[in-house]
């Protein structure tokens, strides 16, 4: 202190220098203070509600009046403006793109109409339009049941609370028609009064509680996947002794392909019977949970929202985005946040895996619908059950694994090597199942090539699945102008739908 007091009475200049700086420093300060304060103040405004909501609300614009930022974020899941390499957001006919798709799915509803999917807006739009709902002309008419429902709606949980988990599984998909009407949002992820992040479908904390686990006990990150697994995720509906349809995860056993192909084996479940091999088989739904578990990013615990909805700031205000999409529609916001490759480089990685695991796919596809259609022919020669359950097991395990490895769009970048390895081995037992069928057919005293039918087009494969699609596409048209109205009209009436 004496050296700066004896510099100051030397050079005077120096005292008024370290004076200026001084308040430089405090003005500097003062400005921090102030931004602190009002960040602080336009958060509190920010989190007041300004709407009072119930416990189950399912209109997501009443959120919407509370939360705009995130409201307005969520709206933009209704754009169709991006199409990566094999995804997106806009509209495409998978099935009109893969012609095999028909005839691996034979009697399936999936072989009659699959779409890539569409953001979270259009969830009720779709299922109402698709033709795997039918054609239903009254409440306890269609091919679905109410369970289809479940991860479609906030008014479900609504529902669920009003009538009963079980209940609500219960009767035909169109029976709920007036009553699912707003589209995935606000309620199936957060609790109303806290927004606090919530598990509002009960068949992930059963599937938890069946494991021995706990999943109150999740850690804030650790939700920002769970919520996500409510749904994406492998699903069945059991139908055993005092069950109608009741949605469970086949998670007793594990989570991986072979555990849960060995659940269902030990319950001799089914989804459908194929149409032309008449295999047992098992229609994977959505196991992106599962596969993301199995990657890199899952394991180092990076989130589903890390990703698909990474925080942004808009007038100082830091939330999370809403517009859940591919990160490669996002990639500043979601890979840049960690990696610091260039945009184009971190694409073109992702590609490099998706290309390698399509590779096989398409392999296991060509196999695996040729197997069918060689078991068909088999049946047509007189082959008897007996002969046959070998070829039947080895179809069935083959097509569970390549639908496990499809069935979530994205896990093929999740964990490549994992989905590589299922799909290998499902590519082996298609191979194993043509072999088996070889066999059977010299059994029966046929040594020739199986002919094959041409299924080189959508059209032509759905012809060969035996599916009459004029009048499945008649009957939906008339559904859409009778049925579907009353619907809206109802659900409106009584304050469901605005």
């Amino acid at each position: 202190m004496s050296n700066i007091s004896k510099s100051v009475n030397n050079k005077p200049w120096l005292g008024w220098l370290l004076f200026g700086l001084s308040l430089v420093a405090v003005f500097c300060l003062g400005l921090l203070a102030s931004s602190i304060t009002e960040r602080r103040v336009e958060a509190q405004m920010v989190n007041k509600p300004m709407t009072a909501l119930g416990k189950t609300e399912a209109k997501n614009e009443l959120w919407g009046k509370n939360y705009p930022r995130e409201y307005q974020s969520w709206e933009a899941t209704k754009e169709m403006d991006f199409s990566s390499k094999y995804n997106g957001n806009v509209m495409r006919d998978m099935l009109e793109e893969d012609p095999n798709l028909p005839i691996l799915w034979a009697g399936y509803g999936f072989s009659k109409d699959y779409n890539a999917p569409r953001g979270h807006m259009y969830a009720i739009e779709d299922i109402q339009n698709t033709l795997r709902t039918g054609a239903p002309t009254g409440p306890d008419d269609g091919p679905m049941p109410a369970t289809c429902w479940s991860c479609k709606s906030p008014d479900v949980p609504r529902m669920m609370e009003e009538h009963g988990v079980a209940e609500f599984y219960k009767g035909k998909w169109a029976g709920k028609g007036a009553e699912i009407v707003n589209p995935i949002g606000c309620a199936d992820c957060h609790d109303s009064e806290t927004m606090n992040l919530q598990i509002s479908r009960p068949a992930l904390k059963e599937a938890f509680e069946r494991q021995g686990k706990d999943i109150e006990k999740a850690s804030h990150q650790e939700m920002r996947s769970l919520v996500c697994a409510q749904c994406h995720v492998e699903y069945y509906f059991d139908k055993s002794e005092g069950k109608q349809n009741y949605l469970t995860f086949p998670w007793d056993k594990g989570t991986t392909v072979e555990d849960m192909e060995a659940y269902y084996d030990a319950i001799d479940f089914k989804d459908w019977t194929h149409k032309i091999s008449k295999a047992p088989m098992l229609k994977a739904q959505h196991p992106g949970y599962e596969t993301w578990k199995m990657g890199i990013h899952g394991q180092r615990g990076v989130s589903c929202a890390d990703c698909h909805m990474p925080y942004k700031t808009e007038g100082g205000q830091k939330f999370t985005d809403h517009h859940i999409q591919s990160p490669l529609n996002n990639v500043a916001n979601s890979c840049q946040v960690c990696h610091r490759e260039e945009e184009k480089t971190l694409i073109s990685n992702v590609y490099e895996r998706q290309d390698a695991i399509k590779e096989t796919r398409d392999k296991v596809e060509r196999e695996l619908s040729i197997a069918h259609l060689e078991a068909g022919f088999a049946w047509e020669k007189g082959a008897t059950e007996k002969q046959m359950k070998k070829a039947l097991t080895l179809i069935r395990h083959a097509g569970w694994r390549w639908d496990f490895a499809v069935a979530s769009h994205g896990a093929a970048f999740h964990a490549p090597i994992e989905i590589g390895r299922i799909l290998g081995s499902a590519l082996e037992k298609s191979y194993q199942a043509r072999m088996e069928i070889k066999k059977v057919l010299i059994e029966l005293g046929y040594t020739g090539e199986v002919p094959l039918p041409d299924y080189s087009t959508k059209e032509k494969a759905q012809k060969v699945a035996g599916l009459d699609m004029d009048k499945l596409n008649k009957d939906k048209e008339t559904f859409k102008q009778n049925l579907l109205p009353e619907w809206i009209k109802e659900a409106k009436a009584k304050g469901k739908l605005l």
